[in-house]
């Protein structure tokens, strides 16, 4: 059985219905083949209806669900040669936050990403996907590289926030995260962030500036999460869904304020429900966009990238 999350319950029962039907026809003693046939339709049909018009809580969630896929797997399924590039040059290597030089078909690429760990051990071994000062200044020392040798620069943003320990606070986490933002503003190549999961905070806007912003359908981007929203409004995580509803974090929400420039469509039920395909969906949006920003002379990219960020929450006192 798939993992089930708290909106999906409805199928629990259906699915194990399903399970015990493949497990008779596979022993042969019965032709459970109509059976299943059915029960696969009908939980495809209480599926339609659970992802008809959901929540933002709900897409926070399938945001963070098990299965998704996280930056290492969208670099194995779209890249080939990847060279993954390692350290600050000043403290270590965060292991939150991967990167390096690969290939898009014939295209050379700087891919960058926040990385998430699927066991406990990983989990740890990656600090739950939350970076920490020298995962900022890597990205940016390879941005610069990419700059040098005119590689479009490819960042995948998946983080529940940078990480907000008192040791990250003592190497400076604020000011890594704010270099980077002035060092992305003004690197002349493209750039093009997509969030592939959860987009939290300085976190994720560390390695969130660039000539294109998209979002996977059933992901989230905001100052803070709905838990810690709920928290600090309300002294209590049980108002996490008003949050999150509060704070318009969704991609369409996002597109419709303006403050991303595209959602690229994820499959039914999620990325996680076929990786495959959301995989080759992720590749020819990058290239699409590689291709018609790499028309454009780098000081235009610089212009319009700063002239669209300018715009973002500007207002007028007349």
């Amino acid at each position: 059985m798939p993992i089930l999350l708290d909106f999906e319950k409805p199928l629990e029962e259906l699915y194990e219905q399903l399970e015990k039907a493949q497990e008779t026809h596979e022993k042969g003693k019965v032709d459970m083949s109509d059976t299943v046939a059915q029960l696969v339709k009908k939980i495809n049909n209480e599926k339609k209806n659970l992802y008809k018009d959901l929540t933002g809580w709900q897409k926070v969630q399938i945001s963070r669900h098990a299965d998704r896929p996280y930056t290492l797997d969208y670099i194995c399924a779209i890249t080939k040669n990847f060279v993954e590039l390692h350290g600050d040059r000043n403290v270590g290597d965060d292991k939150a936050m991967v990167g390096g030089i690969a290939q898009i078909d014939n295209i050379n690429v700087m891919i960058i990403g926040q990385q998430k760990g699927r066991t406990t051990k990983q989990r740890q071994y990656r600090n739950f996907g939350m970076p920490n000062p020298e995962g900022y200044r890597k990205a940016m020392r390879l941005m610069k590289i990419a700059e040098k040798f005119d590689l479009p620069v490819i960042c995948l943003i998946d983080t529940p926030g940078a990480f907000p320990g008192l040791e990250a606070e003592e190497r400076g986490q604020g000011e890594a995260i704010a270099k980077n933002l002035m060092v992305m503003a003004t690197l002349k190549v493209p750039i093009i962030c997509v969030v592939i999961g959860e987009g939290a905070s300085g976190g994720a806007l560390g390695i969130g500036v660039g000539d294109r912003v998209l979002m996977l359908e059933n992901t989230w981007y905001s100052v803070i999460s709905p838990e810690s929203c709920s928290s600090i409004l309300w002294h209590s995580w049980e108002y996490k869904e008003k949050a999150a509803e509060a704070l318009n974090l969704t991609a369409d929400q996002m597109l419709k304020n303006k403050l991303i420039d595209g959602i690229i469509p994820e499959p039914f039920g999620g990325a996680h429900n076929n990786p495959e395909m959301m995989s080759k969906t992720l590749k020819a949006e990058l290239k699409k966009h590689i291709k018609e920003l790499a028309e454009l002379k780098p000081q235009k990219l610089v212009n319009e990238r700063i002239k669209k960020f300018s715009k973002m929450g500007s207002y007028s006192n007349a």
